[in-house]
């Protein structure tokens, strides 16, 4: 992440950040702006070259701006933001969508790329005490996010079950969260079916990690549950070859939550919390479940297998039936569920169903204000018929994959939330960037850590609301 840091001059700055209002360019750049055809609109930049780099950028969305500027100055090492005209939330704003936009993956690279981002220090120029403060507070959630989206960018090797929870307990934990994981020989003895099979074919055994966070409220924790597919190859239904390197990140679900909670932790947020993450890798062996196989799930369901490329509805409905022991004020699900969701939404936006249009309103605004956006989608009761099993309580997915299949993989997993408010987001579409653009970096996205760390302060921190 960078170095975000405010300051009273630029003096040490390499380029510089300005941010202007439609009509309002300062009078210095006024020429330069006219002859490139800059009148400050949102979602418009102009690049000077002077005694030093300046970017003009149009002042819409905060975030939107610190990101498509900052994408001008990746090679510089250090930048400055004139932020003497803007609030504190603005110029808060900006500076986080610079650490997103700046952020890469470059752990694993013995020697540097030639064209990969320089940029270490990030300084907000300001006389306003206000800024200082209102950063700290937005700082939290990008961190949290960033180390999401390293946790996506991990390859399987290294990020098997096992090594997932090792970050938890490395990143997580210190911060007063509190961890719990259910290993093979747990999962078996406590009857989690779905978890089992999917991991059974694997040399990685899977596993349940539990990340608490206590809060200070005397309420039942809202609950966040994430897909943590670590390798995804199909399994005996396997995938084609072609970008089977992506299902990588089948695991983004689950990173998201356990963002989600390091957010709440590192600001200290007074509402409980627990993130519940089924860790498997799904991939072919000798003990591998098949196709038309049954199995008897945590909740005692018994499900009849199509498809063991549907593998991640399984984990999530064992996971969703061992949240219910919580008695949660509500249970958020995030995974990459289905490629149906992808032809129906694309890259834009995630799919939101649930059974509580409150709480799909709720996360729809908190989603908005971040500019992470939810568009929901429905779950009819054809949907549900289409899972009807003759030899089991239900078909894990329809024979027919062409057919809906976002929104019957919703309609299984509402059989495992009862009556308890519910909302799962199909993140499939969102969680990778294939390329760069003026607003996002290449590679993982961290979609989802700060909607869930806005919805809960939006929804559930006043006690009085819940």
């Amino acid at each position: 992440m960078l170095d975000v840091t405010c300051v009273a001059s630029a003096r040490k700055a390499q380029a510089l950040i300005v941010p202007v209002r439609p009509g309002a360019i300062p009078e210095k750049f006024r020429r330069a702006a006219n002859a490139d055809g800059f009148t400050g609109a949102p979602d418009t930049v102009c690049e000077i070259l002077d005694r030093r780099k300046t970017v003009l950028v149009g002042m819409g969305d905060p975030l939107s701006a610190g990101a498509r500027a900052t994408a001008r100055l990746l090679r510089y090492q250090n930048i400055a933001l004139d932020a003497k005209g803007l609030t504190p939330k603005e110029a808060a704003d900006m500076a986080a969508g610079a650490c997103l936009r700046a952020w890469t993956f470059g752990r694993l690279k013995t020697r540097p790329d030639e064209d990969a981002p320089r940029l270490q220090t990030f300084d907000i120029i300001t006389d306003d005490p206000r800024v200082q403060k209102r950063w700290a507070r937005t700082a939290q959630a990008v961190e949290a996010t960033l180390f999401a989206r390293d946790l996506v960018s991990e390859p399987a090797n290294t990020l098997t079950p096992a090594g997932f929870v090792e970050h938890l307990k490395k990143h997580i934990v210190p911060e007063g969260v509190f961890l719990k994981v259910l290993h093979e020989p747990e999962l078996r003895a406590q009857k989690f079916g779905g978890i089992l099979a999917v991991g059974q074919g694997s040399a990685n055994p899977p596993c349940l990690a539990i990340l608490r966070w206590p809060g200070e409220h005397d309420t039942p924790p809202v609950v966040f549950v994430g897909k943590g597919i670590t390798f995804d190859t199909g399994g005996i239904s396997i995938k084609h070859a072609d970008k089977m390197w992506e299902m990588r990140a089948d695991m983004a679900g689950a990173a998201a939550c356990a963002g989600a909670i390091f957010a709440l932790a590192l600001r200290k947020s007074p509402c409980p919390a627990l993130a519940i993450l089924p860790l498997a890798e799904n991939t072919t062996g000798a003990a591998s479940y098949r196709p038309g196989d049954v199995l008897k799930l945590f909740s005692g369901k018994t499900v009849e297998i199509i498809d063991t490329d549907a593998e991640g509805r399984l984990v999530l409905a064992d996971a969703l039936a061992y949240a219910l022991g919580e008695k949660p004020l509500a249970i958020i699900d995030l995974a990459t569920l289905t490629g149906s969701i992808v032809v129906a939404l694309g890259n834009e936006m995630a799919g939101s169903f649930g059974n509580d249009p409150s709480l799909a309103a709720s996360a729809a605004a908190s989603g908005a204000a971040i500019g992470e956006n939810l568009w929901r989608m429905p779950i009819t009761e054809a949907d549900r018929r289409a899972l009807d099993s003759d030899i089991a309580d239900i078909k894990q997915c329809s024979p027919e994959r062409m057919q809906p299949d976002a929104s019957h993989a919703a309609a299984f997993l509402r059989e495992f939330v009862g009556e308890t408010p519910w909302l799962h987001l199909d993140i499939a579409g969102v969680e990778n960037f294939d390329e760069a653009n003026d607003e996002h970096a290449k590679g993982a996205s961290g979609f989802g850590v700060r909607l869930l760390d806005r919805l809960i302060g939006d929804r559930f921190e006043d006690p009085h609301r819940v």
